[in-house]
């Protein structure tokens, strides 16, 4: 069980973390109301005035109501819904955030006697984004993490079987070093591991609910683009609510070569002179969710 959070505990946050974006649109709003109560403006521009506070007022009220069904309603970050995802209990997990930790207490809850490690890769010359500098230092993450640059995570090739990107790899703004972080991750994966990625997407409706903010987000494909690059392939997708998207992600099986195939050929040919033909026994295919 995770521990339980503040009712608005999730709105507050991202009220604190994009404080400046708020405070501007507040005073914006407050400052057209006041021309427009002085009467003393032309119809025309009066409405020119109206039109251009429509929207930032919609999106000002729209994200934080998006951000309090996410985060409060739902519950996003309390990750309850995160291990029936998973095709396997992780035993050797790693997961990696941008300074803002919000997950791995949760996961060492649902994941007892599992061995972890946790990587900071919060580079202050690549992710420039007021937010995460403010999230940073308002909330400090209590467990400890490892420091590691984004092309060169500290662990041997294969070392872990479950890898977790939750909320984290957007903040990694340049698509050369998003794709350079993936080959790096692969690497750390179990060749039967699993990587889960857990992104809001910039699609119409984190438009509709956070305005021009959902350009901090990355489309669908973006994703799966950087995880084709690096030998990898999506085996899940889940909606965990209209706004965010996870992906289980694993490791796409090298072709054989050759004389693999040669041999095993071989081998099929001996199988089946020594031994009777099975009988084949249909079972259904698990399907995943778009």
């Amino acid at each position: 069980m995770t521990t339980p959070r503040a009712k608005y505990a999730g709105v507050l946050s991202i009220l604190e973390y994009n404080r400046r974006y708020y405070v501007v649109s507040l005073c914006a709003m407050l400052a057209i109301a006041a021309l427009l109560w002085s009467g003393q403006l032309p119809q025309t521009v009066e409405a020119a005035l109206i039109a251009a506070a429509v929207l930032p007022a919609f999106w000002t009220l729209s994200s934080l109501v998006a951000s309090w069904y996410i985060y409060d309603h739902v519950g996003v970050t309390r990750w309850n819904w995160l291990p029936p995802i998973l095709s396997f209990p992780p035993r050797q997990w790693l997961n990696i955030h941008a300074g803002l930790d919000e997950s791995t207490p949760a996961l060492a809850q649902f994941f007892p006697g599992s061995e972890f490690t946790v990587l900071d890769i919060y580079d202050p010359e690549e992710m420039t984004e007021p937010s995460i500098a403010r999230a940073r230092q308002l909330h400090p993450s209590a467990q400890p993490a490892a420091i590691a640059k984004l092309n060169a995570l500290p662990l041997p090739d294969g070392a872990r079987d479950t890898l977790f990107l939750l909320f984290a790899a957007h903040e990694i703004r340049q698509p050369a070093r998003r794709a350079q972080f993936f080959v790096e991750a692969a690497r750390v994966l179990a060749g039967s591991g699993q990587l889960l990625l857990v992104e809001h997407l910039r699609d119409w409706k984190n438009f509709a609910a956070f305005g021009p903010g959902f350009l901090h987000f990355y489309p669908r494909h973006e994703w799966l683009r950087v995880a084709h690059a690096a030998g990898l392939a999506v085996v899940r997708e889940d909606r965990v609510t209209p706004f965010v998207r996870s992906f289980l992600i694993g490791k796409v099986a090298a072709a054989p070569t050759s004389a693999e195939q040669r041999a095993a050929s071989g081998a099929s040919q001996d199988s089946h002179s020594a031994n009777p033909p099975a009988r084949r026994i249909s079972t259904p295919s698990a399907a995943s969710n778009p």
